[in-house]
């Protein structure tokens, strides 16, 4: 027997642990040289490993849901009689376009352009199938093996006596899930009513307790220091919007947006990208160690919470060429499909709250970024014109930035120039 260990590498972009999400390969399972064989969620990424080695695999060395630190021990293979090792690929390189939520984009200047290689491994054989239940007994499982169920779904079970051992997952890869638990707790219902009034015992009401684990606790992390360590200052500004929405439309008429969902968003971002070539402290940060200022980007809302994808070089880009970006990195992001790289590098920040129907917010700094401009809802409302009252679609922006860098005139002028630019969008063509 000739056991090897595989541990945790090393993801990459400062990344010191992950979260074992989902295992591909059980204990017993023969698997074949860069076989992903699990995936694991840092704070950037859902990250999906290849085995360095082929051979059978001895012991897994953490439970789904549990958290390693980079370089503990993963997983054991023994590799008699199994192709020779390669050297581990970097988890990075396997995941997906290298591992990296109120709708938010981070914009990117010239030179911060970061190339990232996605590498799938296909065709790889997995031994073994899942579970199967016959004549309503639950299946066997190994007995090292325990039942598939996120830590929030075995917590929900505990609470209310569920044994998970005795539940045929309906989820992925016969997961279980709440909705098994739920339906395993209603199968008891009928003989509870059976049962006289007397011996029936009131149920304890519980509450979940979610734990706090990859994207989830480095987005709380961020904001704690950004709110701690920068002195916020937010400032607010109407935007009437008829134009930008006119411009929108003639924008979707036109051939080359045939295949664009295209929203305002693009065009605010583009107006951003121009109103900081005048103002480019707004476009700074602030490197504390150097004691300098760094004159130098959208976040996406998913299910664990707010990620912000950098649309690199985006001041190079124009209002149908950003929408598609925009729309490509939302799209990753929601399904976890984000690089580290997607997710650095960042230099401004957007945040549309009007996505949820929301008028206007403070948004809290992308640290170490110096501002984050917030959109709300555009909606037809009353408005002065020339004199005369008038219905007009109209926005609430607000800009949150970091008083260390810039006062609160500065700040103004620039929210009053960008203001200018969504009124009259047709100053974005000189750019």
């Amino acid at each position: 027997m000739a056991e090897r260990e595989f541990k945790l590498p090393d993801l990459g972009e400062g990344l010191t642990e992950g979260e074992v999400v989902r295992w591909l390969v059980a204990e017993g399972d023969a698997i074949v040289l860069n076989q992903p064989i699990v995936e694991v969620e840092t704070a950037k990424a859902v990250v999906e490993i290849p085995s360095p080695y082929a051979g059978t695999v001895v012991k897994l060395h953490a439970g789904e849901g549990d958290s390693l630190d980079v370089g503990a021990p993963l997983i054991s293979v023994d590799t008699a009689g199994g192709a020779a090792a390669a050297e581990p690929a970097p988890a990075a390189a396997a995941a997906g376009p290298d591992p990296e939520q109120e709708l938010q984009v981070t914009l990117v200047g010239p030179g911060e352009r970061q190339q990232a290689r996605r590498r799938r491994i296909a065709g790889h054989a997995r031994g073994g199938n899942g579970p199967t239940a016959a004549d309503g007994a639950a299946p066997a499982r190994p007995a090292a093996q325990r039942p598939k169920a996120t830590p929030p779904v075995r917590r929900y079970a505990k609470d209310r006596g569920v044994d998970l051992a005795a539940l045929v997952g309906t989820g992925r890869d016969g997961r279980i899930t709440r909705e098994d638990v739920d339906g395993a707790l209603e199968a008891e219902q009928p003989a509870a009513a059976g049962r006289p009034a007397a011996a029936r015992q009131p149920r304890d009401r519980t509450y979940e307790r979610i734990p706090v684990r990859g994207t989830r606790r480095q987005i709380a992390a961020a904001m704690t220091a950004s709110a701690f360590t920068i002195p916020h200052v937010t400032e607010f500004l109407t935007v009437d919007a008829t134009r930008l929405v006119e411009l929108r439309e003639r924008l979707r008429a036109l051939p080359a947006a045939a295949d664009l969902k295209l929203t305002p968003l693009a065009v605010v971002a583009k107006a951003l990208c121009v109103a900081v070539r005048s103002y480019p402290l707004m476009n700074s940060s602030w490197d504390e160690d150097a004691g300098e200022i760094e004159v130098k980007g959208i976040a996406t809302d998913t299910p664990t919470g707010l990620l912000v994808p950098n649309v690199k070089d985006a001041d190079t880009l124009g209002i149908l060429d950003l929408s598609r970006e925009i729309t490509r990195l939302t799209a990753l992001a929601r399904e976890r499909k984000t690089t580290p790289a997607d997710l650095t590098g960042g230099t401004i920040t957007i945040t549309n709250v009007g996505g949820f129907g929301v008028e206007t917010g403070t948004p809290i700094i992308n640290k170490p970024e110096c501002a984050i401009l917030a959109t709300g809802l555009i909606a037809p409302r009353p408005w002065v014109v020339d004199g005369q009252l008038a219905v007009r679609q109209l926005m609430t922006t607000s800009v949150s930035f970091d008083h260390r860098i810039v006062d609160g005139a500065y700040a103004a002028r620039f929210l009053a120039h960008l203001r200018d630019l969504l009124e009259d969008p047709a100053l974005l063509s000189a750019f």
